[in-house]
């Protein structure tokens, strides 16, 4: 085993709290540890949020580790109450059952489940959560807590005054069953999570120590924060998916490209596999020139090549790269969806005036054809990425790319798709 990786999760930042660090390094140094992360499905993709935790369990792999991922099938159909200030709504169990085979495929992308050496496994809990029977559950999990060491968790504290139910009280002690499970069937000793998992964490290594007499471990990561003070993970509003139908690969390169500077170092060490050399090179060399971009340059590469491939990250780069020199007549029609998903669009039919001036006014790019007149004289109005400036002008098939799309841009930033 490295002696050196755990001092290296902790310089790169990924250490917040842990139970027992030397006893956990000795483990970690002397033989192959067994740890799990848990993912409750509660969409049908994962997002950035839990790209830290894979990516964790992928850092432990490649160190000779090994790494189970566990679906929430069961879990997810009650809900974690930890830093939630409102209840969940529950879901069905087909729902949770759809989304936990979305997350499986997903997960398989980071995790090497056929390793020859130390492949990872992949459980679920609703496997032992949906054949447990009340009486046995309060009688072999729940005797083993108090109400005060319950009410005692952080998760729970901050719930009590606006009101926490039941179901969501018990989840620490379903999470805590889990990692006895998986201590049964697997021998595993580590749970990882983020911060906000801490009292779920400890409640498991307590149940480990009364009912099999075994020293259990964790671990958590801090909590994401931006130095801007807006939520990591979400861009205009919107969460960034790891699945490419919900956020495109050029949205999810572009969320990264746009990395606040006092963020982007702590994110190289978060979220690339990167040497701490490598990295502290890229530091200085963005440190002497932050206008050059190379720190979020290295990020956006990194990050995107290992969500979405090489291929997907090259194709974020060129629509990147066409947006902002205005070389729209570049792109694919496939890409112009990328680059232009959320942006106004207007369907043109087959029988309408193609005229430049109708359609501004048309597709509302434009109030009335008097103002679309004074933008084109002004030179305010580009069609894929050209200035037109004749009033005649019209949209023909030269301007309709793959015949299926025009990009116009009005003034500097404002951008329209219209479809044929």
């Amino acid at each position: 085993m490295n002696s050196a990786f755990f001092e290296e999760l902790k310089a790169r930042g990924l250490v917040y709290q842990v139970t027992d660090e030397e006893a956990l390094q000795k483990q970690l140094n002397e033989s192959s540890v067994k740890l799990y992360i848990g993912f409750d499905p509660t969409a049908d993709s994962l997002h950035i949020g839990h790209l830290l935790p894979i990516l964790m369990l992928r850092r432990f792999q490649r160190n000779g580790h090994v790494p189970i991922a566990l679906v929430g099938g069961g879990t997810g159909m009650i809900g974690d109450p930890s830093f939630k200030d409102a209840e969940r709504s529950l879901n069905t169990l087909d729902t949770v059952k759809a989304w936990s085979e979305s997350i499986i495929a997903q997960l398989a992308r980071f995790i090497d489940f056929d390793d020859t050496h130390n492949p990872a496994i992949l459980a679920n809990n609703y496997d032992w959560l949906g054949k447990l029977s009340l009486i046995d559950f309060l009688r072999d999990v729940g005797k083993n807590f108090t109400i005060n060491y319950m009410m005692s968790k952080e998760s729970v504290k901050r719930r009590i005054e606006t009101g926490i139910s039941y179901t969501e009280f018990a989840y620490q002690l379903l999470q805590a069953y889990d990692f006895l499970k998986l201590y049964e069937t697997h021998g595993c000793l580590l749970q990882l999570g983020g911060s906000d998992q801490w009292g779920n964490i400890t409640s498991g290594i307590e149940l480990l120590r009364r009912e099999q007499e075994v020293q259990g471990f964790g671990l958590t990561m801090p909590l994401i924060t931006k130095a801007d003070g807006t939520k990591f993970g979400k861009t205009e509003g919107n969460a960034v998916w790891l699945d490419a139908d919900k956020t495109s690969p050029y949205e999810f390169y572009q969320f990264w490209i746009n990395t606040d500077d006092r963020d982007v170092v702590k994110f190289l060490k978060y979220f690339t596999f990167l040497s701490l050399e490598e990295i502290t090179a890229i530091e200085t060399e963005f440190q002497a020139a932050p206008e050059k971009r190379v720190a979020q340059k290295a990020l956006a590469q990194a990050v995107t090549t290992l969500v979405h491939g090489q291929a997907a990250y090259e194709q974020a780069v060129k629509i990147s790269q066409a947006l902002f020199n205005g070389e729209i007549q570049s792109l694919s029609a496939a890409e112009i969806q990328q680059g232009f998903k959320d942006v106004p669009t207007y369907e043109v039919s087959a029988t309408e005036d193609h005229k430049l001036v109708e359609l501004l006014v048309a597709a509302k790019i434009e109030p009335s054809k008097r103002q679309a007149r004074e933008d084109i004289q002004n030179g305010a109005i580009y069609v894929n990425g050209q200035r037109i400036q004749d009033l005649t002008a019209e949209i023909t098939a030269a301007e309709k790319i793959e015949d299926r799309f025009t990009v116009i841009r009005r003034g500097k930033k404002k951008y329209f798709l219209l479809k044929h």
